[in-house]
């Protein structure tokens, strides 16, 4: 009874995220309301880390803005503001969680392009 209610409340998967994985570069379009407005902002950065738990999955994106400042910025899987996610290219990584790269800086933040 109890899983009956708790999946009538649950949020439906976006089609519009593919598969992720740590150290992928992505583009994701998330909708941003200003006001009665509404607008697409993209966020393009490095996958760092990918929680998976059901309704609470989310990943981490981080980018380097302006004078070198990190900035990491978390999204929910099934969040209806993602808009879409696009995949630019795999990395190859040995770890699930990319939380080194926070201490990086210049060329040394750059991870090896996965070829399939």
């Amino acid at each position: 009874m109890t899983d009956q209610i708790l999946q009538s409340l649950a949020a439906p998967a976006n089609p519009n995220i593919p598969e992720l994985r740590a150290g992928d570069v992505v583009s994701v379009h998330v909708r941003i309301k200003e006001g009665n407005r509404e607008r697409i902002q993209e966020f393009k950065g490095t996958v760092i880390r990918l929680r998976k738990g059901g309704q609470d999955a989310n990943f981490t994106v981080r980018r380097i803005a302006s004078n070198g400042v990190g900035v990491e910025r978390t999204f929910l899987l099934r969040s209806p503001r993602v808009d879409k996610v696009v995949v630019e290219r795999h990395s190859k990584t040995r770890r699930a969680q990319l939380y080194f790269m926070r201490e990086l800086t210049g060329k040394k933040t750059r991870l090896k392009q996965k070829f399939n």
